[in-house]
């Protein structure tokens, strides 16, 4: 055989291959199309169908697998000229989390009483928020009711992300101390009423839940829910994370948790609540959790000298760190009066830190992660007014599009906002546009990137202290020089850290589940005038 009949049967083999292969490929396609087709069919099958009485009126109600349907009952009329066609009203089941049965009872009287129907208790979304609804449906036959509320009992157990029972954390200090007010009054009634057990600590100190954590039997509850501010969900998020290291025997990569985490929002900013949920409103943050909308979350690891120092989602060095240790200092002042105080002290005292700044650009998530040997870091050494790293986009009714705008929950990177060294007035105005809709990054002294890890590293005996930055007589564009053994502050998740060394921060794709969806704006209802 010649050598062009060689390459040409080659071809020809070559191309039956193929052809097979996109058929077998087509094959595979095409059922599986069919499957999705049975299962939407079969989903959209009428399993009962029914009259009830909406309002006044009497309606031909239909239930599915996926929704409650129902179509007012029109009087025939002959001698109209034209049919008139109503369009069905609906519910989707998804949104339902509970159901009862109506009945009439005297004053007084606990159980018992002529049925009325059901009267199914629904979600509704206004913009970001979720509000209760209740849908009544009359029925005065207690054979038809019961048929009705059983089957819809049945369906809604199907939703096996919906929590049944729940460890419930409430820090009473939290911001104005209404916490343990507002589950009284916003979450505890909607979590009765889904038919939630919950098992309440209600902590007595910084660290409690995480002692808690650390102990008790997490495989009785199906979530974990923190009442509390920016505080307490940091503590319980590293807690949480914690616990799956500790059970893994400390396994290389952090692992995640079994359980997800409710945050019921009761402090001053709630970053991480308005990330996952748009709003600041318990009721919004309870019907997530009752119907188990679940939202996977990145985290950081924070490390110095090779040992844990805590996980978090957002870490603030420079001026984020000493406007936090000035605020610390005036816990008796109000939240927000000392939030302003420490903001404006900060700036008036405005130094940047002398450091080396390093950072791994975030790598496309299928290749293969890289030993630590062989990852290429980029270093800069300079004077930073600022680094910011965050996992989330930190929103809060401050500032409504985020802290770190570009980056999203899950998108296994995290945002590096390094800001230079520059006069007060032009760090003034990169501050005020975080309240705007953009343009905070469009300065020449503002970098951002895409990372997957970060490493500061001040120089030796470069430190911060409250005393020296209240001295009038240093220069206020110069570091702070100190004594060996500088200490310091770092703002994790709005909680004050002192490092003393260089510290590590690593981001881990999808590392929690937390109740609550993607957000890309949070409400926002404050405005900050110290500015």
């Amino acid at each position: 055989m010649s050598e062009p009949e060689e390459e040409l049967q080659g071809e020809n083999r070559e191309s039956t291959k193929k052809k097979k292969k996109e058929k077998r490929s087509g094959k595979k396609k095409k059922k599986k199309e069919e499957e999705e087709e049975e299962e939407e069919e079969q989903s959209e099958c009428v399993i009962l169908r029914g009259i009830f009485k909406l309002g006044k009126k009497s309606h031909d109600v239909l239930l599915t697998r996926t929704k409650l349907t129902w179509t007012p009952i029109l009087p025939e009329t002959p001698t109209a000229g034209e049919v008139c066609v109503v369009q069905p009203d609906m519910v989707l089941l998804q949104d339902v989390f509970a159901v009862k049965v109506k009945r009439r009872r005297a004053v007084g009287q606990q159980s018992g009483g002529p049925v009325l129907g059901m009267a199914l208790f629904c979600c509704n979304r206004r913009g970001r928020r979720l509000e209760e609804e209740t849908l009544h449906l009359h029925n005065a036959s207690s054979e038809h009711t019961h048929t009705w509320y059983n089957t819809l009992k049945e369906l809604l157990t199907g939703f096996s992300s919906r929590p049944r029972y729940l460890k419930v954390f409430i820090n009473p200090s939290s911001h104005k101390k209404e916490a343990v007010h507002i589950y009284r009054e916003h979450v505890a009634p909607l979590f009765k009423m889904a038919e939630v057990r919950t098992d309440i600590t209600v902590t007595e100190r910084k660290g409690h839940a995480l002692s808690v954590m650390k102990e008790c039997k997490l495989d009785e509850y199906d979530g974990v829910v923190c009442v509390g501010g920016d505080g307490s969900v940091a503590e319980l998020c590293h807690a949480l994370v914690l616990r799956a290291q500790l059970d893994a025997d400390s396994p290389e990569k952090p692992v995640k948790p079994v359980l997800p985490l409710g945050i019921i929002p009761a402090g001053s900013t709630d970053v991480v609540s308005c990330s996952v949920h748009g709003v600041r409103d318990p009721v919004t943050a309870a019907l997530h959790i009752v119907l188990g909308h679940l939202q996977q979350v990145d985290m950081c690891s924070f490390s110095s000298l090779g040992q844990l120092v805590r996980f978090g989602f957002s870490a603030m060095f420079g001026f984020g760190g000493r406007s936090l240790a000035r605020a610390e200092k005036k816990r008796w002042m109000p939240s927000s009066r000392r939030r302003e105080y420490a903001l404006v002290k900060t700036l008036a005292r405005l130094r940047p830190e002398d450091c080396q700044l390093s950072f791994l650009p975030d790598q496309d998530q299928d290749q293969a992660p890289e030993s630590e040997g062989e990852e290429s870091w980029t270093t800069n050494q300079g004077l930073y007014l600022s680094i910011s790293i965050m996992s989330i986009p930190c929103l809060s009714p401050h500032t409504p599009q985020g802290l770190a705008p570009n980056t999203r929950l899950a998108n296994g990177s995290a945002a590096l906002i390094s800001v230079g060294d520059t006069s007060r007035s032009e760090f003034i105005k990169h501050l005020k546009r975080y309240s705007s809709s953009s343009g905070q990054f469009s300065f020449s002294f503002v970098e951002t990137h895409a990372v997957s890890a970060v490493r500061i590293r001040p120089r030796s005996l470069i430190g911060w202290s409250e005393e020296d930055s209240e001295d009038e007589g240093e220069s206020k564009t110069t570091p702070i020089i100190q004594s060996q053994g500088a200490v310091f502050p770092w703002n994790i998740d709005g909680e004050l850290v002192e490092i003393s060394n260089e510290v590590v921060v690593r981001v881990h794709p999808r590392l929690i589940t937390l109740y609550g969806e993607e957000v890309d704006e949070a409400e926002s209802n404050v405005s900050c005038s110290c500015i």
